[in-house]
């Protein structure tokens, strides 16, 4: 299976009168692409901006972020998800590099969604404070949502997946000015030197607690709480047949964008053929029910063992329930004789010194942390906020409050903001880009 992604950097985004790309430069035509978005009649307001790296704007409350994308054979861009059922992974897909869609709630938030800033001490809590940005901030009917703390956000994340294709369609007819090539060969069909190194596998652990249809991460469209663990090409994963799902704390999501371009897959993906044979992905899930979870890191041991695998990464999206996933399927793992290494983020407390994950194993010996979802950080106001920043405090967002008796609000009077790591949005970076550095003091 050979995939090709032929790259367009986008050096800047302007407004106009037409949708194209040139020299670097992504003009939208603001009236045509929300005409667009309102094509799906729960939008009921919408507007866009535009947010480049330097700006002094706050986005809040942050819901999805897309990579712009599109096929320029006519396939969907998320197979069974934006458009017909069709395989991923194989063929070319052309990206708009260094810039994302961003999707904004008008007014509402909840626990799953979070902070961007674009300039200042905060820019650099997430990778999208890096990016030329285009920001779809929107409000929609379902008001049965409103006042709930778990949003599904279906029709604004629905929007801004759309959205991001749309946007994609200014380089169909164009040459990409660079082309990744991802390629592996059928694992059973590898020369000896290959079989000689080390192999290894990656377990992506996506959202997918909730019974409820419409929270959780979409495999080619279907509701990931309904698979079993299984294998899947690595290459399907960067090409569109996973999507973010919307239950989860914000700074340990996985948003769309870091999907499409995981960063833990990319670096396995380098060392293929050098360092390791790398097999694949094991797409495994989180669960609530104790026998799921074991259930599910059954399957996994399992299905490694059965590839041959030596090792293992293992990525958790989220913390608290889910580390009972995360442990379990480690110490599954190892129990089959696979050394493990798992990523994630942990929660210690504001003082750094509660235990890290909700339940612990001697076996799980080498974690890769990705920060402290309950650090507290302290930013100044901004000159502009995209959305609403009341939300922060008033919604549950998972690292803000309406009131604390030692902090005060989240949200203070100046528009400056007191709150934690958690409502960074996918601020803690499992799939790899993060750039924090654990010290010892």
């Amino acid at each position: 299976m050979k995939l090709e992604i032929g790259n367009f950097y986008v050096k800047d985004i302007v407004f106009g009168n037409e949708l194209s790309f040139k020299d670097g430069v992504l003009i939208i035509d603001k009236a045509a692409a929300l005409d667009y978005i309102r094509e799906d009649d729960r939008i009921t307001e919408a507007e866009l901006y535009i947010a480049r790296p330097g700006d002094k704007i706050r986005m809040c409350p942050v819901k999805e972020a897309v990579e712009p994308r599109i096929r320029p054979d006519g396939r969907s861009i998320f197979p069974g998800y934006t458009g017909d059922l069709a395989p991923s992974g194989e063929g070319v897909t052309y990206a708009l590099k260094n810039a994302s869609v961003i999707v904004v709630g008008k007014h509402w938030g909840g626990f799953q969604d979070g902070i961007v800033d674009m300039s200042g001490e905060g820019q650099k809590y997430t990778h999208f404070g890096q990016l030329n940005n285009i920001v779809l901030v929107a409000d929609t009917n379902e008001d049965f949502e409103q006042n709930e703390q778990q949003k599904k956000n279906d029709a604004l994340r629905r929007a801004g997946h759309r959205l991001a294709e749309y946007i994609g369609n200014c380089v169909k007819e164009l040459e990409p000015e660079e082309t990744e090539s991802y390629e592996l060969e059928a694992m059973t069909r590898r020369g000896s030197e290959t079989e000689k190194l080390p192999s290894v596998v990656y377990v992506m652990q996506p959202q997918s607690q909730m019974e409820e249809p419409g929270y959780n991460a979409l495999v080619y469209g279907w509701d990931a709480n309904h698979m079993l663990p299984t294998v899947m090409h690595p290459n399907e994963i960067l090409d569109g047949a996973l999507v973010s799902g919307s239950f989860m704390p914000v700074s340990s999501k996985w948003s769309t964008y870091d999907i499409q371009n995981c960063p833990n897959i990319k670096a396995l993906y380098r060392e293929h053929n050098k360092t390791i044979n790398f097999l694949g992905i094991i797409m495994s899930n989180l669960n609530v029910a104790l026998d799921q979870k074991e259930r599910a890191a059954q399957f996994v041991a399992q299905i490694a063992s059965s590839l041959g695998a030596e090792g293992a990464v293992v990525a958790e999206e989220g913390y608290g329930n889910p580390d009972a996933d995360f442990v379990g399927c480690i110490a599954a793992l190892e129990d089959a004789g696979i050394k493990t290494v798992g990523v994630t983020n942990e929660c210690t407390g504001r003082d750094g010194q509660s235990q890290p994950l909700v339940t612990l194993d001697e076996k799980c010996d080498a974690i890769v942390s990705c920060g402290n979802v309950s650090e507290l950080i302290e930013l100044p106001a901004m000159e502009t906020v995209l959305g609403e920043l009341e939300a922060l405090a008033r919604d549950g967002l998972s690292g803000g409050w309406a009131d604390d008796e030692i902090l005060g609000p989240s949200v203070r009077g100046d528009g400056s903001i007191i709150m934690e790591n958690n409502s960074m949005f996918c601020g803690d970076r499992v799939c790899g880009w993060s750039p924090k550095t654990m010290k010892e003091f």
